[in-house]
């Protein structure tokens, strides 16, 4: 029997224009933050878990990995070196697929093999054998929720929603690009840059403020003074590369919790501040779009290593940020902003959700009408191809932090 017609409403964005706000705030906490760290193992264990589920048996089942904790260890950083003297402990936690048919699955030594592999592609500072112990408690699923993924079709798992919108503010971007400057570009010419890195931006009018927390490596630092010359080029190349990014007047602070008179620094041995009691969970950090935006919609949900099948609480959220970014680029400068929400009801086809809202700001002298069609179809033609989730999670074409 063919589904109904998708329940997909258009209507005007109430609330003015992002760059028209008089303030606005936003954050990312980098790669290596505690919380970062948590998402990506979470990811990595579920994509590693799917990949074993296809490969034995052509389809990926029932898994939930989105609870990974990480419990600071303690470390006694210095100048010139310093050493950690409790490894960090990382726990991964959820649900998962764990015998087919009476035959047990590999399924803990894939999962730590992941999380391993994940945090040392990450932290080039970090003796995995040593600075950070892991431990699996990923157990068998409930067997409610399997017998929905295992239903004919892909039906929703929860009752959940997910949000997005687009495009991104100037602000937005400053802050998501600058923190990739440091971690994947500045980090390989300056090696005392640690991998945890946080970029808080706040803009007032025409004016915005980075403050940047960046934790430094001991080894890599002889003394004090390397120390302040490295924060020295750490503020002069955020600078010269955001400035490329806006022509709004911009203020750049670096580890601004320093104390020169105190001889308090940011310095690490290891790169992260998960090595002195910093702790992190899944889902505390950055959304699918790679920032903490609260003059915008955000959902609460922890999206990295929720299962890409049938788990609404992550495919909603990255279905909204596309279709969001589809409609603003398809409309061709007709629209300033969009703001997607689209719910789900368990045991529901997740292509077809409760509802899929799309407030839209048209540009000035355009009007909702015209407009109005054409965002439906973006997002009518999303849930439609909602089965292609997976996959771009899978190749890394879609990121969940």
């Amino acid at each position: 029997m063919a589904l109904a017609q998708r329940n997909i409403v258009v209507t005007t964005l109430k609330s003015p224009f992002i760059e028209d706000q008089p303030v606005e705030l936003v954050e990312r906490k980098g790669l290596g933050h505690p919380d970062s760290l948590c998402d990506g193992i979470s990811e990595a264990v579920s994509r590693g878990l799917s990949k074993m589920y296809l490969d034995a048996y052509g389809r990926i089942l029932h898994h939930n990995t989105d609870e990974t904790h990480i419990v600071g260890g303690q470390a006694a950083p210095a100048f010139g070196g310093g050493k950690v003297t409790q490894p960090a402990y990382a726990v991964l936690v959820g649900r998962a697929t764990t015998e087919v048919d009476g035959e047990k699955l590999p399924f803990r030594q894939t999962a730590m093999t992941a999380a391993k592999e994940y945090v040392k592609s990450v932290c080039s500072h970090l003796d995995l054998a040593k600075q950070m112990e892991f431990d699996c408690r990923i157990g068998q699923g409930s067997v409610d929720l399997r017998g929905v993924f295992e239903q004919e079709g892909y039906m929703a798992n929860d009752t959940s929603f997910g949000c997005g919108y687009a495009p991104l503010s100037e602000t937005e971007t400053l802050v998501l690009e600058t923190e990739r400057f440091l971690t994947l570009r500045l980090k390989k010419r300056l090696p005392s840059l640690g991998e945890d890195v946080k970029v808080m931006g706040c803009r007032q009018g025409d004016r915005i403020s980075l403050t940047v927390a960046a934790a430094m490596v001991g080894r890599e630092l002889p003394d004090a003074d390397a120390y302040l010359a490295a924060m020295a080029k750490v503020r002069e190349e955020v600078v010269k590369n955001a400035s490329k990014l806006t022509h709004r007047t911009l203020d750049v602070s670096v580890n601004t919790g320093d104390s020169v008179a105190q001889k308090v620094y940011y310095l690490t041995v290891t790169g992260l501040s998960l090595e002195n009691g910093d702790d992190g969970s899944t889902g505390r950090g950055n959304r699918v779009n790679g920032l903490i935006t609260p003059y915008r919609p955000m959902s609460m949900e922890a999206t990295s290593g929720k299962n890409p099948i049938t788990h609404v609480g992550k495919i909603y959220n990255l279905l909204s940020r596309e279709i969001a970014r589809d409609v603003v680029q398809e409309a061709g400068g007709n629209i300033r902003e969009v703001h997607v929400r689209i719910l789900s009801q368990i045991g529901k086809p997740v292509d077809h959700p409760l509802v899929a809202a799309l407030e839209v700001l048209p540009a000035d002298g355009v009007t909702l009408e015209k407009v109005e069609a054409q965002a439906r179809d973006v997002a009518d033609r999303w849930l439609g191809h909602a089965d292609t989730v997976p996959q771009k999670l899978l190749t890394g074409k879609f990121t969940t932090f």
